[in-house]
């Protein structure tokens, strides 16, 4: 059994840009076309280059909660992880369950290809409007919980863009240890 303290060892917080991450993969916060968009979406896809929307559009899209994998083209990652997080409404339409989905599907194909690290940016936090330090409550526990049961060791870096999300990841991490 892995002990939590060694869990918590391998998730990292980094201030930055998710599309130069030297990892196995990235995740991106997609939106269900998986054909690009604002935000992370854009950022990834236009980092990635074009290859990455032509795949994409063999998906058939994506639905919120979901993910699917795909190369990682130009980025530094060898594949990108793309999950739509959920629009948040009011906290009382099922959007907990599908950000934990979000963060637990991207785990499980990260498992399924056997990766040793991974990017994770602050699903749903932007446009999408999910409250922040929630958000990065989900994301943690949801991530720790699947290495744990799942006995998957592996590194995890939540790579944030803004100062306020990176301060509450932080905190949320370090309040952990």
């Amino acid at each position: 059994m892995i002990d939590s303290k060694e869990l918590i060892g391998r998730l990292f917080v980094q201030q930055g840009d998710i599309t130069q991450m030297e990892v196995d993969a990235i995740v991106n916060a997609a939106n269900p076309s998986l054909m690009g968009g604002g935000g992370v979406d854009g950022a990834i896809h236009r980092a990635a280059g074009p290859k990455l929307l032509e795949e994409c559009r063999t998906l058939g899209g994506c639905a919120h909660g979901e993910a699917r994998i795909t190369k990682g083209y130009r980025l530094k990652a060898k594949y990108i992880i793309h999950t739509p997080g959920p629009v948040y409404k009011n906290g009382t339409s099922g959007e907990r369950e599908v950000l934990g989905n979000s963060y637990l599907n991207s785990m499980r194909l990260a498992l399924e290809y056997k990766l040793t690290s991974i990017a994770f940016p602050a699903i749903s936090t932007g446009v999408y409007g999910y409250p922040r330090g929630e958000a990065c409550e989900v994301a943690v526990t949801t991530v720790l919980g699947f290495m744990k049961e799942m006995e998957y060791m592996m590194s995890v870096v939540f790579v944030l863009f803004d100062n306020e999300n990176f301060r509450i990841y932080s905190d949320f991490i370090t309040g952990l240890k």
